[in-house]
């Protein structure tokens, strides 16, 4: 297994987890129960996504795609020039 990626929250793991296994990728969270000891617990670093050595460079291609993604023209509001509103 190795960590390949480090997402900002739960919410980012989450959606990261379920892109990956829609490619066939099954994905690990760790540090997803230290969540509850923020405070106590420094806030970067906890969480960290790992997949098999076998999958690992194409999880990364795939992870490296989602956060190039832009927004369509037109789908962004005005007031948010690009930004992505999901």
């Amino acid at each position: 297994m190795q960590r390949i990626y480090e997402p900002e929250n739960l919410l980012e793991a989450e959606v990261l987890i379920g892109m990956l296994g829609s490619e066939g990728i099954e994905a690990y969270l760790a540090g997803r129960d230290l969540m509850g000891g923020i405070g106590e617990l420094p806030v970067h670093g906890l969480l960290g996504l790992a997949v098999s050595d076998e999958q690992a460079e194409y999880a990364r291609q795939l992870i490296a795609a989602y956060n190039a993604a832009q927004p369509l023209p037109g789908d962004e509001p005005d007031h948010l020039p690009g930004i992505l509103i999901c």
